[in-house]
């Protein structure tokens, strides 16, 4: 299970994604969670996906 908070959310899955998926939406196939509902919550603080790094980023403004 996934924490509701955006923050936390970001950081736990950025963990995930660097210990032990090697994309995103390998973890979401593997959690079996929406890719564009956990995009969507990451993107409602300022968080986008990175495909390049693997990881949640934070877009500047």
């Amino acid at each position: 299970m996934l924490p509701k908070d955006p923050i936390i959310l970001m950081s736990v899955v950025n963990t995930k994604l660097r210990d032990f998926y090697p994309s995103l939406g390998a973890l979401c196939d593997d959690l079996n969670v929406s890719e564009e509902k956990l995009r969507e919550t990451l993107l409602s603080v300022g968080y986008v996906y990175d495909a390049e790094h693997n990881r949640f980023v934070f877009k500047k403004a």
